[in-house]
C-alpha cells in the first residue's frame, strides 16, 4: 500500500516512476487483519471509497475478553463512525492494492509486477538504483516499502536484524458466508461492518490477540503472537487459531462458513521503539519497512501511516528532484515531514504501548477476573446472595488491589 501510494504521489507530479511488486499482481503477497483508517488516503485521493473495492465502513466495534468458555465483551455503536472524516473500511488487501496499484498506473507509473528485487546498487556509497536478477535498473531515489523484514534496507545499513520482541507473527482466514447470513449474525445494516478484538484464552494466555472482521460476503478471522513468546507457548499458532474457532462466542458466528484463503504475516510490534534510520543518499523507506504500526489492544493501524509515511517520502522526493539533490541531507525533508504529521506524533504518544502490553495479567488474570465477576453477577442457585461491592472485591482478589491499581496506572499513561 505504502509503494503504490508513493507511487501515485510522485507520478501525480509529473516524475517518472516505476512501482516493482515481487508478486504476480499487486496485493498477491500482502494481508492484513482488514481494517483501513481512510483518513490519509482521503486527503491524497478525495472520495476514494465510491470507487475502491472496499468491503464494509465500520460502525460497530467490540472488544471482548476470553476465558476456555467465556467472554465479557465492550460493545459500541455511533453513527459518526461512518462520517466521511473518521470513516474506516475493512478491506482486502488482495483486491484493494491491485486498485490502488492501477490508480498509480494511471497517474503514470509503471508498475513492474513478478519482479523481485536482489539487492540495492550502490555506488560512491549512494542508492543509484536496483538489481533484479541480471537486470540493473538506475533511480535517482529508491523508496523501501518491502515489508517488515527489510532484507535491502539492512543491507545498506538502514537497519538491523529483526529482534523477536519487535515483531509478531499473524495468521488468518478468510471465511466465505453469504452477506445476508453476515448482515444477520452481526446485526448490521446495508453497508456497515464490524471489527472485534479479542484477548484472553484465544492466545493461550501469551501476549497477543485475536481479530473478526466483516466483509461484504466473508469474515477475517485470525490471530496475532509476539513472536517472542511463541517459544513458551503451549500450541502453536495455527492450532491456537483451531482452538479460537470453536470457543462459544465464535464458534456459531463462523458456522456453514467456507475456507477460502490462509495466511501468515510478520508484524511490527515496537512502535517508535524499532523505528530505523529512515533516509540515506538516495534511499528512504515507509510503511512497515519502517516500522510504523500502531497496536493500543483496543486498536490496530498500520495502512494509514503507511499511506501518511509514503506521501511525505514522495513530496521529499519531490523537493530533491526539484533541488537535483538526492542526498541524504536533502531527503530529511522527509524526517521533518513526518514529524509534522500524525504519523510520528502517534507513534511517540504510544510509545510505552508495548512494555504495557507485555504483560501476561492482561492475557490471562484480567480476562477470568471479568469473567468471574460477570458470572457472580448473573449467576443465581439459591444460595444467599453478596452485595456488589463483596463481588467485586472477591474477584479483584485474583490479581490484588495493589496490582490492579498499578496496572491500570501504566495502562492510562501508555495507552
Amino acid at each position: 500500500m505504502a509503494g503504490a501510494t508513493a507511487g501515485y504521489v510522485l507520478a501525480q507530479a509529473g516524475l517518472e516512476v516505476v512501482v516493482i511488486e515481487r508478486g504476480n499482481y499487486a496485493g498477491s503477497k500482502n494481508m492484513t487483519g482488514g481494517r483501513l483508517y481512510g483518513h490519509s488516503l482521503e486527503k491524497i485521493i478525495p472520495n476514494f471509497a465510491a470507487e475502491a473495492p472496499v468491503e464494509r465502513k465500520v460502525t460497530k466495534e467490540k472488544v471482548s475478553f476470553l476465558t476456555g468458555d467465556g467472554a465479557v465483551t465492550l460493545d459500541f455503536y455511533a453513527g459518526a463512525l461512518g462520517d466521511p472524516q473518521n470513516a474506516s473500511y475493512t478491506v482486502l488487501r488482495g483486491v484493494f492494492d491491485q486498485w490502488l496499484a492501477g490508480k498509480a498506473e494511471e497517474a503514470g507509473a509503471v508498475l513492474a509486477a513478478g519482479v523481485r528485487v536482489d539487492e540495492l546498487l550502490v555506488q560512491d556509497g549512494k542508492v543509484v538504483g536496483v538489481k533484479a536478477g541480471e537486470d540493473v535498473l538506475e533511480a535517482d531515489v529508491v523508496i523501501l516499502a518491502d515489508g517488515v523484514n527489510s532484507l535491502l534496507a539492512q543491507q545498506v545499513g538502514l537497519r538491523q536484524e529483526l529482534h523477536p520482541h519487535q515483531v509478531a507473527v499473524g495468521v488468518k482466514e478468510v471465511i466465505e458466508l453469504p452477506e445476508q447470513v453476515i448482515a444477520d449474525r452481526f446485526n448490521l445494516s446495508g453497508d456497515e461492518g464490524l471489527s472485534w478484538l479479542f484477548a484472553g484464552a484465544c492466545t493461550g494466555g501469551i501476549m497477543g490477540g485475536g481479530f473478526l472482521y466483516t466483509n461484504k460476503s466473508s469474515l477475517s478471522l485470525g490471530l496475532v503472537c509476539t513472536l517472542s513468546d511463541m517459544g513458551r507457548a503451549q500450541k502453536t499458532l495455527p492450532e491456537m487459531l483451531e482452538d479460537f474457532k470453536q470457543h462459544p462466542v465464535i464458534r456459531p458466528l463462523i458456522k456453514g462458513g467456507k475456507l477460502i484463503e490462509y495466511s501468515g504475516h510478520l508484524v511490527p510490534e515496537a512502535g517508535i521503539n524499532m523505528m530505523p534510520k529512515l533516509f540515506s543518499d538516495g534511499v528512504v523507506m515507509v510503511g512497515d519497512a519502517a516500522g510504523f504500526v500502531i497496536n493500543t489492544g483496543y486498536m490496530v493501524r498500520g495502512m494509514d501511516l503507511a499511506v501518511a509515511s509514503a506521501e511525505a517520502a514522495a513530496k521529499a522526493v519531490i523537493q530533491a528532484k526539484e533541488k537535483g539533490d538526492f542526498s541524504a541531507q536533502s531527503l530529511s525533508v522527509y524526517q521533518q515531514l513526518l514529524e509534522q504529521s500524525f504519523v510520528l506524533q502517534d507513534l511517540r504518544l504510544y510509545k510505552k504501548a508495548p512494555e504495557f502490553m507485555n504483560n501476561p495479567r492482561i492475557f490471562n488474570d484480567y480476562p477470568a477476573m471479568a469473567v468471574s465477576l460477570m458470572t457472580d453477577l448473573f449467576k443465581v442457585d439459591g444460595s444467599p446472595n453478596k452485595s456488589l461491592l463483596a463481588k467485586v472485591n472477591q474477584s479483584i482478589k485474583r490479581v490484588g488491589l495493589a496490582t490492579l491499581l498499578k496496572d491500570g496506572l501504566k495502562g492510562v499513561r501508555a495507552i
